[in-house]
């Protein structure tokens, strides 16, 4: 689908990937670019910053919610009419503990915004894709949702599941012909610094050529992309080798079987404490107070 004239909707745009494909979608004149995230401040901030492209709004949304989804949704329609292109980019990975380590709620909100959110979304905007007959939905997944690593047994899973989800909905509507588009992006580790630590045989990706990539893929409406290529052959290499050779050779001598052990994630910045308020003495308030009255 052309992205020229079109209206396109990016999750979690307010970094990484995401706002590179919101700038790059203002550079080849969309009409505009919605962007929703939970930080209202972010959205402020990446709103002011991409506007020298294009037209952007932003709506704050927690995927995680569907009430939260809905009011957003709402908001979205009768902000910015109808949505042509829809993103599906907003991820996280909670950690790098062992699965025996997680807890119920690292499972809940790994699965809540990696699958479910992405589902929650597309199930609100496919059937008035369909009803128009036009659209494109891309959903942005992992290479990991074909290649199973330690310590980031959660993230896989809800890779995993997405793959399976997009690639099941894509064939769906190629099956009942019908003119909305599918695409499903699976890229290697990208340097955002999402995955910040991590040790690599394999070249860590980066952001602008994924997002270029990712772009390109929905305006020619390819169904499936790998970023790199050679992630293409992570089943295909699977089913050649032996287990014990596929986790010899990747595992061990290419070192994706540790890849996690030095993860850190994203860094929060540093939260400064505001210096201590004196108060003034009782005379000086009621000064202030009679010259705010004068």
């Amino acid at each position: 689908m052309k992205i020229q004239g079109k209206t396109v909707l990016i999750t979690g745009a307010c970094s990484g990937i995401g706002k590179i494909m919101a700038r790059r979608c203002l550079e080849k004149d969309a009409k505009q670019v919605i962007i929703w995230d939970i930080n209202q401040e972010a959205i402020a901030a990446t709103v002011e910053e991409l506007s020298e492209f294009g037209h952007v709004h932003g709506f704050k949304a927690d995927i995680s919610d569907p009430a939260s989804i809905d009011t957003a949704f709402e908001a979205t329609r009768i902000g910015c009419g109808n949505v042509d292109i829809l993103i599906n980019n907003a991820g996280i990975i909670t950690n790098n503990k062992t699965f025996v380590e997680q807890t119920d709620e690292d499972i809940d909100r790994t699965f809540d915004i990696n699958t479910k959110g992405a589902m929650y979304i597309t199930r609100r905007y496919l059937p008035l894709m369909l009803e128009r007959g036009s659209g494109h939905i891309c959903n942005i997944t992992s290479s990991a949702g074909m290649l199973a690593l330690p310590k980031m047994s959660l993230y896989a899973a809800s890779k995993w599941a997405a793959i399976g989800w997009s690639e099941s909905v894509r064939i769906e509507l190629e099956r009942a012909k019908s003119p909305v588009k599918v695409t499903t992006i699976a890229p290697y580790f990208i340097n955002t610094g999402m995955f910040e630590g991590i040790h690599s045989f394999f070249k860590i990706q980066d952001p602008e050529k994924v997002a270029r990539k990712t772009v390109h893929a929905i305006q020619w409406d390819r169904g499936y992309k790998g970023i790199p290529f050679s992630k293409h052959f992570i089943r295909l290499m699977q089913g050649i080798f032996p287990n014990r050779t596929f986790n010899w050779l990747f595992g061990d001598v290419c070192g994706l079987y540790t890849v996690m052990d030095h993860f850190t994630g994203r860094k929060k910045p540093a939260v400064v404490e505001p210096e201590p308020v004196v108060e003034p003495e009782p005379e000086v308030v009621e000064q202030v107070k009679d010259a705010e009255i004068e």
